[in-house]
């Protein structure tokens, strides 16, 4: 199954999921994408396969990317190969847009995992990170979009200790592996 990882700015999605990651490690049931995005490789933020705008089109022209979208003036992509990953048995996991999920859901078995926070939490990280004023980030959390309706969609509310959210992630992951099997 592909498992889809969404949520607002500030969730702390990245954070999660590089601890979900750290303790899965050598679970042969989990594949954690790394995405391609025409970002420079040490632009900061999640680690990713970098392209360029050019490289990424033909990658894209070529049938490398299973899903592909774009946002925030980048491309984003998954590799092609989560479909072997899948036909394995393995769930694979990705940090998806919410803009794809319709075609990802189209195309494979999907579950979303939503990550969020109570809103005043949201709003205090992304004011830690201090790229934001506060009227950008009033319209930041004011501009989530809804999910597409149908999907399989299971929710962690990061609202405790790191570790605590961690837990709630690979909780959620682990059901997601043993709910694939009975697919």
């Amino acid at each position: 199954m592909l498992l889809a990882v969404v949520g607002p700015s500030g969730a702390g999605k990245d954070t999660l999921m590089g601890a979900a990651r750290a303790r899965l490690a050598g679970d042969a049931r989990f594949v954690f994408v790394r995405r391609a995005i025409t970002r420079p490789a040490g632009a900061g933020g999640e680690d990713h396969r970098a392209l360029s705008a050019p490289e990424f089109a033909a990658e894209r022209a070529a049938g490398g990317f299973a899903l592909w979208w774009e946002a925030h003036g980048l491309s984003y992509g998954i590799p092609r190969s989560i479909e072997d990953q899948m036909a394995a048995g393995r769930v694979v996991v990705a940090n998806l847009s919410r803009g794809v999920l319709a075609e990802a859901a189209a195309r494979y078995p999907l579950r979303v995992l939503v990550i969020t926070a109570p809103i005043a939490v949201l709003a205090a990280r992304l004011a830690a990170r201090g790229r934001e004023d506060a009227a950008d980030i009033a319209a930041r959390l004011a501009r989530e979009s809804a999910l597409p309706p149908g999907l399989d969609v299971v929710t962690v509310m990061n609202d405790a200790t790191p570790e605590e959210g961690a837990a709630r992630v690979v909780a959620q992951l682990t059901r997601a592996a043993e709910d694939a099997r009975r697919w």
